[in-house]
């Protein structure tokens, strides 16, 4: 059967072997982080979406990384609880690489997005006469357009060429789908394949490690300048938890993509970090970048007291 032409064909994904005491306990724990990751992200849109107070350049900015970690999580999760429900390994080839092909997306999503971010922390702290000047709508959108168009566009290209490939194997590797494990059904040449993906990877982890931690150390050096403690304590406090976020992303998605480039790594490790990229940064990103963010937090708070209020009356 030719499997090229064939997107009902079923794959079989490699398992977390979990023992049978262990089912339920994972059922629960991914389906209540799915809901947390729905619950909290879904509240940051809303709000910065409803507030028209809070339609300024960061919280424009921050609106689309909630939306990138509902696309991750949710390209995860629903197979996820599935696969733990029914014990189920198989897949459709359509469905993996619907899958593949989103996990993709929000992984380049997360890095130009918080690159983005970075950026904007950047001219606001250390141009702050010129940042209402800068930072028009005009210009977000720009910068917006340009995140999502760049994602999609390389990662479209990245899948236009796997498609082009014949496969004749129905065992993916990984214990979801993406481009590596993919190729692993390929019978014939992945070089291109190989360099396209490289490239794309080094890129982008170049452009936007550069450009995080140049305008990360200019705010810095600003803050260390400034007489305002008051200012430089919140600007140094904004820093550290848009870094740590960045830092997190970063570390779990390099080890993901050097561990399918060694084969003395543990496959269990490499299950749990892949794992990790999806779970972690959408559960904590709402907490960092959301509730932490005063305005937003205000806003968040106010609306489920006059929930409450309405509740009681």
């Amino acid at each position: 059967m030719d499997i090229m032409h064939n997107m009902s064909y079923v794959l079989r994904l490699k398992g977390y072997d979990l023992p049978h005491e262990g089912v339920f306990p994972a059922f629960l724990f991914a389906t209540l982080n799915y809901m947390i990751i729905l619950f909290c992200n879904l509240t940051i849109i809303f709000t910065i979406v409803l507030n028209k107070s809070l339609h300024q350049p960061m919280h424009l900015f921050l609106v689309n990384l909630p939306i990138n970690d509902l696309i991750g999580s949710s390209a995860l999760f629903p197979h996820l609880i599935k696969e733990i429900m029914t014990n189920s390994r198989r897949i459709q080839l359509s469905a993996c690489i619907i899958q593949a092909f989103f996990i993709h997306i929000y992984a380049a999503g997360s890095v130009f997005i918080l690159t983005a971010m970075a950026y904007d922390r950047y001219i606001a702290i250390c141009y702050p006469l010129r940042y209402n000047t800068v930072m028009t709508n005009a210009h977000i959108m720009k910068i917006i357009i340009l995140v999502w168009s760049s994602c999609v566009v390389l990662i479209a290209v990245l899948f236009i060429l796997l498609l082009r490939l014949y496969r004749c194997r129905s065992e993916i590797t990984h214990s979801y789908c993406d481009n590596p494990s993919l190729l692993t059904l390929v019978c014939e040449d992945t070089t291109i394949n190989n360099i396209y993906g490289l490239f794309i990877s080094a890129t982008t982890q170049v452009i936007a490690n550069g450009l995080v931690f140049y305008t990360y150390l200019r705010i810095l050096i600003a803050c260390f300048r400034s007489r305002q403690s008051d200012t430089k304590a919140k600007a140094l406090q904004t820093c550290a938890t848009h870094l740590f976020v960045f830092l997190l992303f970063e570390c779990l998605g390099l080890f993901t993509i050097i561990s399918y480039r060694l084969q003395n790594i543990s496959p269990h490790l490499r299950r749990f970090m892949g794992v990790s990229t999806l779970i972690f940064p959408p559960t904590l990103n709402p907490i960092i970048y959301g509730l932490k963010t005063k305005e937003i937090r205000e806003k968040v708070l106010n609306f489920f007291k006059n929930k409450h209020i309405l509740l009681i009356i």
